[in-house]
């Protein structure tokens, strides 16, 4: 009878169909085309800095890069809105079409202006890629498979940064830095024409999806609606929410910073050929690295479940591997110190790896610690978190290499930042506790605390070199100068308000929430 009942369900199993993951193979080169985009102007640098047109210096092309990861943001916060409001179908083309037109203009910009006004662009169209598709999985899969559904078209983004330099030195000697921009804006058009073709909103109105696959897709109850008033300001009082936020505002830039400097520290480390492209050596060092870091993330997934399996808690489990993990980035630190090119392609690879298996610990949390309603909403939170802190890396390499010309104070802050984000997770979010309530209100605290950031941040982003001890306060001719002990000055007085109102309101959280609950 066991086996009958066996045999009955392999073959009922066997009639469900399969367009579903033809829906993921378009997420999985959706996201490596975005991946080849955003890498393409790391990669193409040095020539770049060549071009007589540009004048760019380590100091300018950091301001580009800022102007991406401001774009990234800004569109994070608000794509999936609209991804809600039209549909991952059109949501999901629109924001092809906007990081196709910015990458594809990159090949036409002759200043640093259209540069980073080009960037910005490509900011937001590629923010819109990650929230749309999450919102096409969860449209096309029952909840049992969406966690390895998202696995798989994560994983294009790996693939397409392997791809990146081996287009580059396909194309680069052919056709030349110009042109590879725009050919390889094509990889998003035909894309688009794809997607538009082949997917649905609802899978009910697929000609492709047959009974039993549609079925299989709808068998999960409908989640019930939530609505929560004010709910991302509410989420601002949560530690939890900052436990995650503040752990991508220290582990994302490091990411960035491999994408956007790498291809240039080893180029000028290793004296590799970055502006003919004419061997293959730049591009195979490169690749071998984001294929090292593509077993991180399998790794640092299967490490935390392991340890649950043993009997550890969900806190313990996640905390150990992110522990694990920072241990692993260090030797980072030492790259700038290893004479031999694949000795510090392992080294790189390593730490790249275990950012992998850091992050995928790390995006946990949120469904760890918040109802369901929320997670998306957290999510997006630190995302714009992380990303302004890719901001404020970007702005800290570009001085850097414009003053001091080595790229080792970059990777000591590589080295370094796992570990602060390990202790910021652990002291806002000692237990890992769920979260099932909010408060009515955002403390006081909370407010003034984003509010003093925020200017930090925007000052430090939008100021210039300083010369003859002015800092230019907004990059344009006309710029006011502000003096090096004022600037400084004001920057300090941020940050000390504002840990000074993140202090206060976790001191005070709990008395706080036992009154407004």
């Amino acid at each position: 009878m066991a086996d009958d009942a066996n045999a009955i369900m392999k073959r009922a199993a066997e009639r469900v169909g399969r367009y579903r993951w033809v829906i993921v193979g378009l997420l999985f080169a959706a996201t490596a085309i975005n991946y080849v985009d955003r890498q393409m102007i790391g990669l193409l640098k040095p020539i770049m800095m060549e071009d007589p047109a540009l004048h760019m210096d380590e100091r300018t092309y950091a301001d580009i890069v800022v102007w991406f990861q401001v774009a990234y943001a800004i569109g994070y916060l608000g794509f999936g809105k609209v991804v809600d409001a039209i549909g991952a179908r059109l949501g999901y083309a629109a924001a092809v079409v906007i990081w196709t037109i910015a990458h594809m203009a990159h090949g036409g910009a002759y200043s640093v202006t259209q540069f980073a006004l080009a960037r910005f662009g490509l900011g937001i169209g590629e923010s819109g890629n990650f929230p749309a598709g999450v919102k096409s999985v969860a449209v096309w899969f029952p909840q049992k498979e969406r966690a390895f559904a998202i696995g798989l078209f994560n994983a294009g983004s790996n693939v397409g940064a392997i791809a990146a330099p081996l287009l580059c030195f396909l194309m680069v000697p052919l056709v030349g830095w110009r042109m590879t921009f725009i050919l390889t804006g094509i990889f998003g058009l035909l894309w688009l024409l794809a997607w538009l073709a082949m997917y649905r909103d609802d899978p009910a109105g697929h000609a492709r999806v047959g009974e039993a696959e549609l079925a299989y897709i709808s068998q999960d109850a409908a989640d019930p609606e939530v609505r929560t008033p004010g709910l991302w300001l509410r989420l601002l009082a949560q530690r939890e929410t900052w436990a995650f936020a503040l752990g991508k505002f220290f582990i994302d830039p490091i990411w960035w910073f491999y994408l956007f400097w790498l291809p240039g520290y080893l180029g000028s480390q290793y004296h590799l050929d970055l502006k003919t492209w004419s061997t293959p050596t730049a591009a195979l060092a490169l690749g071998a690295i984001y294929l090292i870091s593509d077993l991180g993330s399998v790794a640092g997934g299967w490490l935390s479940g392991r340890f649950m399996k043993a009997g550890m808690s969900v806190n313990k489990a996640r905390k150990l591997t992110m522990l694990i993990c920072a241990f692993c980035v260090l030797p980072v630190v030492f790259a700038t110190s290893v004479p031999n090119l694949w000795a510090s392609v392992a080294i790189i690879g390593l730490a790249a790896a275990a950012h992998q298996g850091f992050s995928a610990n790390l995006y946990t949390l949120p469904s760890d610690t918040f109802p369901r309603f929320a997670v998306g909403a957290v999510i997006g939170i630190g995302g714009t978190v992380g990303a302004i802190g890719g901001a404020l890396m970007s702005k800290y390499a570009g001085d850097v290499l414009d003053r001091l010309g080595t790229y080792k104070p970059l990777f000591v802050v590589a080295g370094a930042a796992y570990f602060l984000a390990v202790l910021s997770v652990h002291l806002l979010s000692p237990r890992l506790a769920r979260v099932e309530s909010f408060r009515r209100t955002t403390p006081w605290a909370v407010l003034v605390a984003a509010l003093a950031g925020l200017i930090g941040v925007i000052v430090f982003l939008a100021s210039g070199k300083a010369e003859a001890g002015c800092v230019p306060v907004w990059m344009v001719a006309a710029s006011p100068c502000v003096g090096t002990t004022s600037y400084y000055g004001l920057l300090a007085a941020c940050a000390a308000v504002a840990i000074a109102a993140i202090g206060f309101n976790a001191l005070a959280g709990s008395k706080a929430a036992a009154g407004d609950r």
